[in-house]
């Protein structure tokens, strides 16, 4: 099975090719491969080399090197990482989504009805997930609850990584699994704003509206501008956007909930006040 990384990966390809005005018969003569695999490779259904990505890179004329460099490691990473345990057992949409984490340069978060996943306790994500429908077997909540919790290690990477969340005041005050539980949770948010990889700016409900349709929205900054990725948090399943276009409107759209927002102390201190009136 193909994962939204290696779709990705081809993804740029079709894109370079397209923008170099070559079709695929033209670009498998580069190759000297049948048309036919370039469809395959750009759809992620044929793997494709490194040397073969610096070939076709300069054959359509790209010269953004650093562009270039990043889809060379995305051919060339055969990285197994822990969530790989995790096949077979949940959808291919929560493994795509840390996967992005994993090699995102920084990742920026706007949450209207919850607290991140990120930092969420198990108690917390237990009441979340219990208002799945259709209903969640238990068995199958508590290993979506232990993999949301070792996300977690995206925040203990050595090089220099940071992780945004704006969160309205609305999550804060919504009470899943109770007031204890809840208080639980913001105590918890609390403590991982002293995190220095994590910050947490809260909008609060004085701040003139929300811009967007209030959907939770993670914006996975890429190697270069380029490769960044947005995910919509759908009941559907995992939506992601990597269009230019889209990529633009959604750097806008964070852009104006930054304005929005408290900054970091006040932002603290909301937190706390409405964990102590709970």
């Amino acid at each position: 099975m193909t994962t939204a990384r290696q779709r990705r990966l081809g993804t740029e390809l079709r894109k370079m090719r397209e923008a170099a005005g070559y079709n695929a018969r033209e670009a498998a003569a580069i190759l000297g491969i049948d048309h036919t695999k370039i469809s395959q490779v750009e759809t992620a259904r044929f793997g494709v080399s490194a040397d073969r990505v610096r070939t076709l890179a300069g054959a359509y004329k790209c010269d953004d090197q650093a562009y270039v460099d990043a889809l060379v490691a995305m051919a060339t990473d055969r990285t197994r990482g822990w969530w790989e345990e995790y096949r077979g057992v949940l959808s291919a949409g929560f493994l795509d989504v840390t996967e992005l984490e994993h090699h995102s340069a920084y990742l920026r978060t706007y949450q209207i009805t919850h607290i991140p996943g990120i930092v969420q306790t198990e108690a917390y994500a237990r009441a979340v997930f219990g208002l799945t429908f259709p209903r969640l077997p238990k068995r199958d909540a508590e290993i979506m609850i232990e993999h949301r919790s070792q996300r977690a290690r995206i925040l203990d990477r050595e090089e220099d990584f940071e992780y945004t969340a704006l969160i309205h005041e609305a999550a804060l005050r919504m009470r899943f699994g109770g007031r204890e539980v809840t208080r639980d949770q913001l105590n918890h948010l609390l403590e991982m704003t002293e995190h220095p990889r994590f910050t947490a700016r809260v909008i609060p409900f004085e701040s003139d509206g929300i811009a967007g349709s209030g959907q939770a929205v993670l914006y996975a900054g890429g190697p270069v501008s380029q490769l960044d990725t947005i995910h919509l948090d759908s009941a559907h399943g995992a939506i992601f956007l990597d269009a230019e276009a889209q990529l633009n409107a959604y750097r806008q759209l964070l852009s104006a909930m930054e304005k929005r927002a408290l900054g970091i102390k006040k932002s603290r201190d909301l937190i706390k006040d409405i964990a102590n009136h709970l």
